[in-house]
């Protein structure tokens, strides 16, 4: 049986609403660590921040 706990991001009831302040600064901190620009707090929704900071997780050694 397949773990659903996991929703995808792009299935989030909030998932179009512009990200969080936590999330924009987890994506500063990861950007900084992985050497890239950290995106402005309005260019992502959610879920684009979701998808980001696991991007960012994987590259700076922190993915699952």
């Amino acid at each position: 049986m397949a773990d659903n706990t996991e929703k995808n991001p792009n299935e989030w009831v909030s998932g179009h609403d512009p990200m969080t302040g936590a999330q924009a600064s987890y994506l500063k901190t990861l950007a900084e660590r992985a050497h890239e620009p950290a995106p402005a707090k309005k260019e992502l929704t959610k879920a684009e921040a979701s998808e980001l900071i696991e991007k960012l997780r994987k590259k700076v050694g922190l993915g699952k």
